[in-house]
């Protein structure tokens, strides 16, 4: 394909005065996968200037280098742009075609992973062939799943909406998080709706304020939502009303769902030995919909999946009764195992307060005896966040145990002794698996186990830079393992 035409489409003509005859046979942001016919994008980061490798980029056969207009580009073409990562973004949105029809992604602090993965549900229960893509991967509509980051990079993320799309899928949901949104790496493609979950303290160690973190994620709504698109947004968040002024002011329609919403309004929610009973309102009739999934939060999610399904044209008979066949996402109040006592452990990927809170309030009403939860912080990442987890967890839980997560290039007990500085009374086991054999042994048949934090994660992050190691550790199968041997059940 010729620059000039990827150019064109992309409305950056202007910014190149040099030679736009050439074919461009692909796009890298990494010199090391710079390939002759190559589009390279130099990104200036926080710890690495992407223009330090534009000669090598060159070297390897580079024909165009989108950079910064001071950058120094000899030997290809300069596509100088105040904004690299945009620029390159929708530049290499022209090449990765086709695409799947109907795109839809979901912004918010927590449940993204799991509306993405109710709403693909949803649709292929529907008769659709559908994709998610976000923490777990990209999960295709035959179940497999290839694990990823959130948000890839923007020639990962492009390049496998093409290929979906090249595979016969024509419906995908993806998570847009706010590093994703921020550095431009879902731009270039036509969005149909976005979906606003809810909003709390996270990634302050990435963004300088709250406010700074709140305008990443409505970049969405701003910027990335097509024009004339839908905002679907969980109503009863104390921000809902908030986004929906910066969608409204963007022109975009709102479909609000929860307890205050318009569209699918909650009108009662009942909690079950194996899920919930929901009421709800929508078009003008009440309907019960049985959700075979435990927590409110959860039900959140899955009336947003639906939200999303029905403004993409899905019939709500169809969408409402998918909700009552809904699969478990992996990691998100997962049910592990059952103790050798005959008490349930759940896994679950919280890792703030506010979704440790959620997580706990889910399990509460299940709970006869005593809730016992096991969990910790990351390392390198928000400080801030630290004491309040344990906050919630002492006030919320029966049993606390403070144990290690992925503590990087931090001490371990540094952090621990954080999170223990606001849980009075929780118990300090700095190994992970050592923490969980004791939550499931002292469980008593009455009582629930939760073990928070790291959800679908395959492995334990140590160390930083030359000396970081990732030790295979996945809770569920360590759960598993600890309750085993006296005969537990899965």
């Amino acid at each position: 394909m010729k620059l000039s035409k990827l150019l064109d489409r992309a409305g950056l003509s202007s910014a190149v005065t040099d030679n736009t005859d050439v074919n461009v046979t692909g796009f890298a942001i990494d010199n090391r996968k710079v390939a002759p016919g190559d589009v390279f994008g130099a990104f200036r980061g926080g710890t690495v200037n992407g223009e330090d490798f534009i000669p090598a980029a060159i070297a390897a056969g580079a024909v165009a280098v989108v950079a910064a207009p001071d950058a120094v580009v000899t030997g290809a073409t300069h596509i100088a742009v105040a904004e690299p990562r945009q620029a390159f973004a929708n530049l290499a949105a022209g090449f990765f075609t086709p695409v799947p029809e109907t795109i839809v992604a979901v912004t918010g602090t927590n449940g993204k992973t799991s509306t993405v993965e109710m709403t693909r549900q949803l649709w292929r229960m529907a008769g659709m062939a559908a994709a998610s893509i976000g923490t777990l991967g990209v999960t295709t509509p035959d179940e497999s799943v290839s694990t990823g980051l959130t948000t890839p990079d923007i020639v990962t993320f492009l390049a496998n909406m093409s290929g979906l799309a090249r595979e016969g899928v024509t419906h995908v949901a993806y998570e847009a998080s706010s590093h994703g949104l921020s550095q431009f790496r879902n731009e270039g493609l036509s969005v149909a709706a976005g979906a606003f979950t809810n909003f709390s303290r996270d990634h302050l160690d990435y963004h300088a304020s709250m406010e700074e973190y709140f305008d990443a994620k409505m970049r969405l709504f701003d910027e990335v939502v097509r024009d004339g698109g839908i905002a679907v947004l969980w109503a009863d968040d104390e921000h809902s009303s908030a986004v929906a002024d910066r969608a409204k002011a963007r022109g975009l329609s709102l479909y609000t769902v929860g307890a205050e919403g318009h569209d699918i309004r909650l009108v009662g929610r009942t909690a079950t030995r194996l899920g919930q009973d929901l009421v709800i309102e929508h078009g003008g009739a009440q309907r019960t919909v049985k959700l075979p999934l435990i927590g409110e939060y959860q039900a959140a999610n899955a009336l947003l999946a639906a939200g999303l399904a029905l403004v993409t044209g899905g019939d709500p008979d169809r969408v409402f009764d998918g909700i009552s066949r809904l699969s478990p996402v992996r990691g998100r109040l997962e049910r592990a195992v059952i103790s050798p006592s005959g008490a349930p452990v759940y896994i679950d990927y919280a890792h703030t307060a506010d979704a440790l809170e959620a997580a706990i309030a889910a399990l509460r009403p299940h709970v006869k005896g005593r809730l016992t939860v096991v969990f910790g912080a990351g390392g390198d990442r928000d400080q801030g966040k630290r004491a309040d987890m344990g906050r919630v967890a002492a006030a919320a839980a029966d049993i606390v145990i403070v144990t290690d997560d992925n503590p990087r290039g931090e001490d371990p007990a540094a952090i621990r002794r954080a999170v223990l500085s606001k849980a009075a009374g929780a118990r300090e086991i700095g190994d992970r698996r050592e923490a969980i054999a004791q939550a499931i042994r002292g469980a008593a048949r009455e009582d629930i186990v939760l073990i928070a934090g790291k959800g679908h994660e395959q492995g334990q992050i140590v160390g930083a830079g030359d000396t970081m190691k990732v030790l295979p550790f996945d809770d569920v199968a360590v759960a598993r393992e600890c309750a085993a041997a006296n005969g537990a059940s899965a």
